[in-house]
């Protein structure tokens, strides 16, 4: 299961209303990183791979492949804002390492 904060949400709904196509879907899940072995990646598609997991959270449907669901069951992302700016973060129970921006991630101390 993933979690999305209500202002996750909000962010990702304003987002895809940029894209003027209401039926997009929030692709969420990992790619290779060159600072730690995993970073996490964002993208909006308009269809559903047969490997795919998708997940209804609240007005947004998540499809998650399923390599990268082993590495973020669990995760809950939020949006928030600061002096800096936006931006998402990522609160993934899996990690055991995470870099300073937060999007790149260790699932082991091995790796």
């Amino acid at each position: 299961m993933i979690h999305l904060s209500q202002a996750a949400i909000s962010e990702i709904l304003r987002l895809r209303a940029k894209r003027n196509d209401p039926q997009l879907l929030f692709r969420l899940g990992t790619q290779p990183s060159d600072c730690l072995p995993l970073s996490y990646v964002m993208t909006f598609e308009t269809g559903v791979q047969p490997d795919d997991e998708v997940f209804n959270c609240s007005e947004i449907q998540v499809v998650i492949d399923a390599q990268s669901l082993l590495a973020i069951r669990g995760l809950t992302l939020d949006y928030s804002e600061d002096l800096m700016g936006g931006g998402f973060r990522f609160h993934n129970p899996n990690a055991v390492k995470s870099c300073g921006c937060g999007n790149a991630f260790s699932l082991s101390e091995s790796t």
